[in-house]
């Protein structure tokens, strides 16, 4: 993952406002309405953040109560392995989307990575994940996917899923969907202050849920990124909101959950009216923000996000 932007807050004491971080996942257009991923009533969820960070400046234009905000944007290339493109069958035809794709299934060859992939260097450390490696030292892609999916297998998050392409770096599905943006626009020249902005997802061989890092970590830069949490750990307050709740908001959330420290946790908000799930994984979206609230953080809407 790389972020820009990034800025330093201070603890505010006494009678003034808390310095507080807005963290939005994937505020995408393909996730929207109209998008290749659309989630049903992210418009709706992204009209209601918008109108949070609205509302956060002061008139006079003295300050926030949203001190900064942090946007992620999943940004993919077409080759992905959670895309179609990826893999073929014996027939050379390409998976559907929202296909699950087991490790016996790679194995099997049902369903194999094309064989005129040509992987960048980079894409995988051997010190981080060596799977795929010969013992020669030689990639093996096939090789790799069968660990990698038998390693997607056993976090026991989910099983490794086809998704339709999506966020790919350059398309109009990429951008920041029009409300969210705009009022991203209106609070940095309200308050002079940067959006720090997080891309995840760029590493072909490994899926990224989590802003902070890959459901498979194959590399240095798909490592839990400790400097994004030490950023994210200065806030006295954290709103967390964006798509999916059930998969990037959730696992984002999760990752920023196990080095919280525990004393800690009602710093942490997610803000449940302005997230949804994908069709079909309502379950791990209601799983999410009940293990959240196990945990101590707290479950706020729009409405109470300061109270």
């Amino acid at each position: 993952m790389k972020f820009f932007g990034r800025t330093k807050t201070k603890k505010v004491i006494g009678n003034r406002k808390m310095a507080s971080t807005l963290l939005i996942i994937d505020p995408q257009k393909d996730f929207h309405p109209g998008g290749t991923l659309a989630i049903d009533k992210a418009d709706e969820d992204s009209e209601r953040i918008a109108s949070l960070i609205r509302n956060s400046t002061e008139k006079d234009g003295r300050g926030s109560t949203i001190e900064r905000i942090f946007v992620t944007l999943d940004t993919h290339h077409k080759l992905h392995i959670g895309h179609p493109c990826f893999w073929v069958n014996v027939d050379g035809n390409h998976p559907e989307p929202f296909t699950l794709i087991s490790s016996a299934d790679v194995e099997s060859g049902l369903w194999i990575p094309r064989g005129n992939l040509h992987i960048p260097d980079g894409m995988v450390d051997k010190d981080i994940f060596d799977g795929g490696f010969n013992i020669d030292g030689s990639f093996d892609l096939k090789k790799h996917c069968v660990q990698y999916t038998k390693s997607v297998e056993k976090s026991g998050h989910f099983k490794h899923c086809i998704w339709p392409e999506h966020c790919l770096l350059g398309s109009p599905g990429h951008n920041v969907v029009d409300a969210i943006r705009i009022a991203l626009d209106d609070w940095v020249a309200s308050t002079g202050r940067s959006v720090v902005w997080v891309c995840k997802g760029q590493n072909l061989l490994s899926e990224n849920y989590s802003a902070l890092s890959a459901e498979v970590p194959v590399s240095r830069a798909t490592e839990f990124d400790n400097s994004l949490y030490q950023s994210l750990q200065l806030s006295n307050r954290l709103l967390i909101c964006g798509q999916a709740l059930s998969h990037c908001v959730n696992y984002t959330a999760r990752d920023i959950v196990k080095k919280w420290p525990p004393a800690e946790m009602s710093k942490i908000c997610i803000l449940t009216n302005c997230a949804s799930n994908v069709t079909g994984f309502e379950s791990a979206g209601d799983k999410f923000l009940k293990d959240m609230k196990k945990s101590g953080v707290r479950l706020c809407l729009d409405s109470n996000a300061f109270d």
